[in-house]
């Protein structure tokens, strides 16, 4: 029989700022999801301490406040494993500070001794989508070399702090996003120059090595991985020149995970720099410290994409940030992601031949519009066949021979969009009452999904319909 290793780690993933809440709360700083509470689509707007407009991310979840009942609810679904992050403005609030913020450094401390309470071992990302606002307007976000600095000491900081309660990291969420949303991903204005976008990303980059040392020095029994968003795309036919197309619109993003895992840069993104005008100033000890490559390597899927030599001629489908082809033999959600459960094992084999380090899936999943039936369940079987899917796929993965460290679905229970900033399209296995307006109960109800997780867990996968 097909089966899932014994020790494979079952769970969730959030993110703070899209879960938290509690804005401003105990000295928490001004990140750049707070100026951007639309979505990362949506526009920037300035804000300050004095600012008391309500939106709808300002309040999410009131995970902050809930997460005991939260963790509660996780740990009945049997959850080996919950991946959430640290929100770098609760722990420097202007993120140059010379001491951090005691009472952000606290709230974690309870956040993860609860988890413990219920045998969940965090796998916790120290950037998810967020950074202190101040760092943008000070420094010029990660276009500035300091960064890496602030980012080291802040890593440095909660790395001492939880030595003893947290053995799994990732550094940045979804790197390759800057490419789409460099305001999100580096803190740059979305014109910014491809120039200027590949610098910040290479001050990244070095951080991510510096903070993967770093790691094994104060946690020596830690893991440390990277976080690609998994943009696989298809070639639209066998024509050899939309074979190239397809080749080469995926390594834009494979080009993270081969300087993450290989420790350089690969040649072809030499000759695109060169053909493109990108001058990158990187030093000596930059190249040095690159070669501090990671330990496994996660990544998010939610769909697939095709690509062709001519783009033109073919309509493309939006999905989250991403904009690809659509391909023909595909179905869509209702938002526009076409749904691929086998181009997860594809991207799986993908990374597994590149690399050869340990995968961890840490996002996959279905956003919809539940329906809170008369009787107060949700009948969510569209999301039970959308992971059911996948996860048989998953478990093809690892008879092809390849080592998957564990899967932790998006969102483990309902939370605010990051593309739009919407309570609308629902992820979680466990519904939250609230609304666009942030007016809602916040009372938390169990999907049908919730059961039908249980039960995989219970059965360590072998409850999957064929």
């Amino acid at each position: 029989m097909k089966q899932f290793p014994t020790h494979f780690l079952w769970g969730g993933a959030i993110a703070a700022n899209q879960v938290e809440g509690a804005y401003l709360t105990d000295g928490k700083g001004i990140s750049t999801s707070d100026v951007m509470p639309q979505g990362i689509i949506g526009p920037i707007i300035e804000r300050d301490l004095s600012d008391k407009t309500p939106y709808l991310k300002d309040i999410a979840i009131d995970f902050y406040h809930r997460y005991p009942e939260d963790i509660a609810l996780f740990a009945e679904m049997g959850f080996k494993c919950l991946r959430t992050s640290i929100a770098w403005s609760r722990i420097f609030p202007q993120g140059d500070e010379a001491q951090p913020n005691e009472a952000g450094l606290a709230f974690y401390d309870r956040l993860f001794d609860e988890m413990a309470k219920h045998g969940i071992q965090p796998l916790i990302t120290l950037s998810h989508y967020e950074m202190p606002w101040a760092l943008v307007k000070k420094y010029g976000g990660w276009g500035n070399r300091k960064l890496i600095t602030f980012f080291e000491q802040y890593a440095r900081t909660v790395f001492t702090r939880y030595q003893k309660k947290v053995k799994l990291w990732l550094t940045f969420n979804e790197i390759n996003m800057s490419l789409h949303e460099p305001m999100t991903g580096v803190g740059l204005a979305r014109n910014s120059s491809k120039s200027d976008i590949y610098q910040a990303i290479h001050h990244q980059l070095v951080a991510s090595s510096r903070v993967v040392k770093m790691c094994r020095e104060i946690i020596p029994d830690a893991q440390i991985g990277n976080m690609l968003l998994g943009g696989l795309v298809y070639p639209l036919t066998c024509k050899p020149d939309d074979v190239l197309a397809a080749l080469q619109q995926n390594q834009k993003w494979l080009f993270f995970g081969d300087v993450q895992c290989r420790g350089s840069y690969p040649s072809y993104m030499l000759r695109y720099f060169r053909e493109n005008g990108i001058n990158l100033v990187i030093t000596e000890q930059d190249r040095l410290d690159l070669k501090n490559t990671v330990d496994f390597i996660s990544f998010s899927y939610y769909m697939s994409g095709c690509t062709t030599a001519d783009e033109s001629e073919y309509q493309k489908q939006q999905g989250n940030i991403l904009r690809m082809i659509t391909n023909p033999h595909l179905p869509s959600s209702e938002w526009g992601w076409q749904i691929d459960p086998v181009g997860l094992r594809v991207l799986l084999n993908l990374l597994w031949d590149r690399y050869q380090k340990p995968l961890f899936i840490v996002e996959n999943g279905l956003g919809a519009k539940d329906k809170l039936e008369a009787d107060g369940s949700i009948q969510d079987d569209y999301r039970i066949q959308y992971l059911n899917d996948h996860l048989i796929q998953v478990r093809e993965a690892i008879e092809d021979g390849i080592e998957i460290m564990g899967y932790t679905s998006w969102g483990a229970i309902d939370l605010v969009s990051a593309s739009k900033g919407e309570m609308s399209k629902r992820y979680g296995y466990i519904y939250v009452d609230q609304n666009e307006q942030g007016t809602g109960s916040l009372e938390r109800r169990r999907k049908k999904s919730f059961h039908w997780y249980k039960q995989l867990i219970e059965t360590n996968g072998e409850s999957l319909s064929k």
